[in-house]
């Protein structure tokens, strides 16, 4: 049992702390090894990242699940970890050699990655020591990395067989690039976001004609890179252009005229420039038309023409410069002011090029149909069920994925090359090499592949890979297929089809069974949280409080644009005149929990907050008024019990399987508004206050008088366990205090106590009609005394007439 005193006021601080030690040392997240296996794996956090608002909700939901399931008596395993993420956690160590005036060029490769590992000892346990705050109640003795070297071996093996099977490949195509970072990027590492910029109407000479045609380009410093110019077939201005050739200008070549369905006529001019090497569009353009690819960037996206006027120059100068000489051609015909989406790399906030260059790719489409019919067959179910729509949108419009990264942090590709270029993939240099002698007849020397791979390559064997694949171990046997993926609808496709691919591709089975997606937690006017609006909330500074100063320091130290610091700290003024007090744990839970409607996104609100931090108090001082009420209840449970104690434990009951109900349905909204309004409205509102007035009268005793007191003990202990998924400190305080009187639940836990279901045969329906009218009669004379301002204090009489026997 766990010792914690009930004081008059919830302190929600000391207790949290005090418990959750408690709960790791008795080893009460491991999975039991009795009954039906429940498993959810975390979605790995980035190991440099620190609690967040989306952790937070997303921890609880999966909290609530793992502690609703354990309750029922099920094996559970919350399998935790981190994500080694590759460009964000070289980005933090590199940050931190600059600020001992070194670089990681100063270093090996392997003395690097050493600095990487040194770092991650000594600073990357923040994120799960913040999940633990929160009430995670994670196996933490199974706690992996997808670094470790079991989940390398297995990344490896995977990387490997798909090779083999054709199924990864090296070309050159078109990727994200990052020029400051010098890597290609996923579509989630950029992020785009509407900019004022200029949209220059260009003029391009036709051959042999005195007649010109116009383009429209926010880019002209690519148009060095141009091959076509391309209009809609359907647009009548320019079908007599259409095979005719002209020049491009401030280069000396000739390029032709082309139709396509992908121009735009509204956009511009009507014509479009084709530069494949530098927009993905036209790129797709270039390969239905086999138009030249012609590469003017190099990996810091400046200008690589030898011999041009514009080599080496940044692509920007080269902009200036470019417009300059149109200028005075007179080729710029007009130029607009023009808003549009510009994509910036999520780390550095450099704009990424598209970028023609060498990588490695996974070809998906053989993956994808397997995983498409895995989620049309029912094997994997989506909830809300609408997001499988979104799935099978991008399931069927598969691109190949581009798996490499020009880092040094991460898993390394397993592939070396001869001097010829011949491509030698193996575990390591050694079977590199016996594959080399197969070819050549001799040992040559090889040199291995620089990149990494992306890190959601890694990721995506996660489900598997955690379990001790691919050995067959126990845990494998037990808990894969898992049972619920919880995750944000941004990842469907670069995280979860992917490990429906990789689970039906490796593991030999779908990887999970339910998929609850989950909205975004915005702020109070429902804006996106950031930190350049400095609308930031910090999950812990709910929990633990944070003065005003404090905060606004916070939200305005290191923007990227200085000038918003007025305007944020008025903002956070006005809505947090005195700071943000301290709720605990438990209320900011229970707030996630009564937000997470399916389907839509979470505005938070701090008044919510506030209400459940009072509910807790509601629920402290309810039980100090059963503890005190109980203290001389006999050992002998020889009771009766009267019509509102029927009542109460029917209500109770009915709960208990509307809550069970909406779990089985992930609808937490649901869950949280049932067991709130049992509690607050009729346990405290109607049955604490009338058993209140019966234990005070001297003339009930006897088993009536325990018959009240029982009950008493049975709905605190039932609420208590109903609550606890959703509010898991205060309920274990709680309980601890009451279990040494309900002797048929000896534990040492509320955990490990059977979670509230409902029982039918409890249910006494003519108490909860005669309660119900009860109820009904005094809210209405409560709305009397109100409407003719009668003092509360005051007692009047009452005379019912028309009472029917059946009323």
């Amino acid at each position: 049992m766990i010792e914690i005193e009930l004081d008059k006021g919830y302190t929600p601080h000391e207790i949290e702390k005090k418990l959750y030690r408690q709960w790791e040392a008795d080893g009460l997240f491991l999975p039991s090894g009795v009954g039906n296996p429940y498993c959810i794996v975390i979605p790995p956090p980035n190991v440099t990242g620190s609690l967040h608002m989306g952790h937070a909700f997303q921890d609880t939901i999966m909290d609530a699940l793992i502690r609703y399931h354990r309750m029922r008596g099920e094996n559970v395993l919350w399998q935790p970890g981190t994500d080694h993420a590759g460009i964000a956690t070289q980005m933090v160590v590199e940050r931190q050699l600059e600020s001992e005036g070194l670089t990681r060029h100063d270093f090996t490769r392997d003395n690097f990655i050493e600095r990487v590992w040194q770092w991650k000892k000594q600073s990357g346990g923040t994120i799960t020591s913040q999940l633990r705050r929160m009430g995670a109640s994670a196996d933490w003795t199974r706690e992996r990395f997808t670094m470790d070297e079991d989940l390398s071996e297995a990344v490896q093996d995977v990387f490997i067989q798909l090779y083999q099977e054709g199924l990864i490949y090296r070309g050159k195509r078109l990727v994200n690039w990052d020029p400051v970072l010098h890597t290609a990027l996923s579509d989630l590492e950029v992020i785009s976001e509407e900019e004022a910029g200029h949209l220059w109407h260009l003029r391009y000479p036709l051959v042999d004609s005195s007649d010109y045609l116009v383009v429209a380009t926010t880019r002209p410093e690519t148009m060095l890179g141009d091959v076509a110019i391309a209009v809609h077939p359907d647009d009548d201005r320019y079908k007599n252009y259409i095979g005719q050739s002209a020049h491009l200008p401030l280069a000396d070549r000739i390029i032709p005229v082309i139709m396509d369905d992908y121009v735009d006529p509204d956009f511009g001019s009507g014509c479009v420039k084709i530069t494949p090497a530098h927009d993905f569009n036209d790129y797709e353009v270039g390969q239905r038309h086999h138009l030249e690819i012609i590469n003017v960037l190099d990996e810091n996206a400046s200008i690589r023409l030898p011999g041009s006027p514009y080599h080496g120059l940044d692509r920007y100068e080269a902009r200036r410069k470019m417009l300059e000489d149109l200028e005075e051609l007179e080729l710029i015909e007009q130029i607009d002011e023009h808003r549009f989406m510009v994509p910036r790399g999520d780390r550095s906030q450099s704009v990424v090029e598209p970028y023609l260059t060498d990588q490695w790719f996974v070809q998906m489409a053989p993956l994808a149909k397997p995983a498409i019919r895995a989620v049309e067959s029912g094997q994997i179910k989506f909830v809300p069920a609408n997001w499988s729509r979104t799935y099978y949108e991008w399931m069927n419009n598969i691109e190949d994925w581009c798996i490499s990264r020009q880092i040094w942090w991460g898993h390394r590709i397993p592939a070396w090359y001869d001097k010829f270029g011949n491509i030698f993939v193996a575990k390591d240099e050694n079977g590199a090499q016996e594959q080399a002698r197969q070819k050549h007849g001799h040992t040559v020397d090889l040199q291995q592949d620089q990149d990494v791979l992306d890190t959601w390559f890694s990721s995506a064997l996660w489900p598997f890979s955690t379990l001790g694949w691919p050995k067959k171990t126990s845990e494998m046997k037990t808990f894969y297929p898992t049972s619920t993926l919880v995750t944000g609808f941004d990842i469907i496709f670069f995280w979860v089809a992917r490990m429906i691919m990789f689970g039906l591709k490796f593991a030999g089975s779908v990887p999970f069974k339910d998929v609850y997606v989950h909205g975004l937690v915005r702020d109070g006017d429902g804006q996106k949280m950031s930190k350049s609006k400095g609308n930031v909330l910090d999950p812990l500074d709910l929990i633990d409080g944070i003065k005003l100063d404090e905060l606004i320091h916070k939200r305005t130290s290191g923007l990227m644009q200085p000038k918003m610091a007025q305007k944020i700290t008025n903002d956070t003024k006005r809505h947090f005149p005195n700071g943000i007090p301290s709720y605990g744990t438990d209320a900011l839970r229970f707030t996630f929990a009564s937000m997470a409607t399916h389907g839509r996104d979470i505005r938070f609100d701090l008044g919510r907050i506030e209400g459940y931090r009072n509910f807790c108090n509601k629920l402290w001082n309810a039980t100090r008024f059963v503890l005190i009420n109980t203290d001389d209840m006999p050992n002998t449970y020889d009771h009766e019990l009267g019509t509102i104690e029927k009542w109460i434990t029917s209500r109770f009951q009915s709960v208990a399987q509307e809550v069970d109900e909406s779990f089985t349905h992930y609808r937490f909204d649901q869950v949280a508004q049932s067991i709130y309004a049992f509690i607050w409205n009729e346990l405290c509102s109607w049955y604490l206050e009338i058993a209140k007035i019966e234990l005070a009268d001297p003339l009930i005793s006897g088993k009536k008088r325990v018959g009240i007191q029982l009950t008493l003990l049975n709905m605190l202990d039932g609420s208590l366990r109903i609550l606890h998924p959703l509010m898991p400190y205060i309920t274990e305080a709680l309980w601890q205090n009451i279990a040494p009187r309900i002797v048929q639940r000896p534990s040492s836990s509320i955990m490990t106590q059977a979670y509230p279901t409902g029982d039918h045969a409890l249910i006494d329906n003519i108490a909860v009609l005669e309660v119900s009218w009860l109820q009904q009669l005094v809210s209405s004379l409560r709305t009397i005394r109100g409407t003719m301002n009668i003092d509360t204090n005051r007692k009047i009489p009452v005379l019912l007439q028309n009472i029917h026997q059946k009323e």
